[in-house]
């Protein structure tokens, strides 16, 4: 989404779109910029992790107890595709669209099979795929589209990666064939149909 949280000498005067400052000892703050208005600043005293907002979040994706095994029990029974799993937050936090296609694309799974007929080692190759990427954006800066900056107020780089966001009807980098565009829970998919078929039996390991 837009907005962002930048490292600022708190002297640094403010602009239209900016709430909340949060000043340390060093004279520098962090400023909270939401354009939008789709977050939050909040204050407890309380386990944050008991906050309504909060209790019902999944893993997270780089946590060492997001595994394979553990995607495929949250996802079992699921008849929902994989990519709208992979991006439900009350299963793991931070998936969002680009870095969910990004991730299928690497693990070689269509983004619309149904959660039901991947494999353990699907689930496994996919997990691999998420921490790789995230981790890959992370070391990048981000992925700024339109108007991401992060913490020192620089772009991120991972966008000149991206192997199939936003790139519909362009070569696949693996194979060449031209991306394919779909929508999926009202988001825009792109994905290779050649490198990424689309599995209906289950597959095992």
């Amino acid at each position: 989404m837009s907005g962002s949280l930048r490292i600022l000498d708190f002297q640094t005067p403010v602009t239209v779109h900016d709430h909340v400052d949060i000043v340390f000892s060093d004279n520098r703050c962090l400023r909270y910029n939401d354009p939008r208005r789709f977050g939050a600043v909040l204050w407890t005293d309380k386990n944050p992790l008991k906050h309504s907002l909060l209790r019902t979040m999944g893993i997270e994706p780089l946590d060492m107890h997001f595994t394979g095994q553990y995607l495929m029990k949250a996802c079992q029974n699921r008849r929902a595709t994989i990519k709208t799993l992979i991006m439900n937050s009350q299963i793991v936090t931070g998936v969002g669209n680009i870095y969910a296609a990004e991730a299928l694309f690497l693990a070689l799974i269509h983004p619309a099979t149904p959660a039901g007929v991947l494999s353990e080692q699907q689930y496994t190759q996919l997990v691999s795929a998420i921490k790789q990427i995230l981790k890959s954006a992370i070391a990048a800066g981000g992925t700024t589209l339109k108007d991401f900056i992060n913490s020192d107020g620089k772009p991120g780089y991972f966008a000149q990666r991206l192997h199939v966001y936003g790139r519909a009807n362009q070569p696949c980098t693996r194979c060449s064939k031209p991306l394919q565009l779909m929508q999926l829970g009202q988001r825009s998919t792109v994905f290779c149909s050649h490198c990424q078929p689309l599995g209906l039996q289950k597959i095992k390991p």
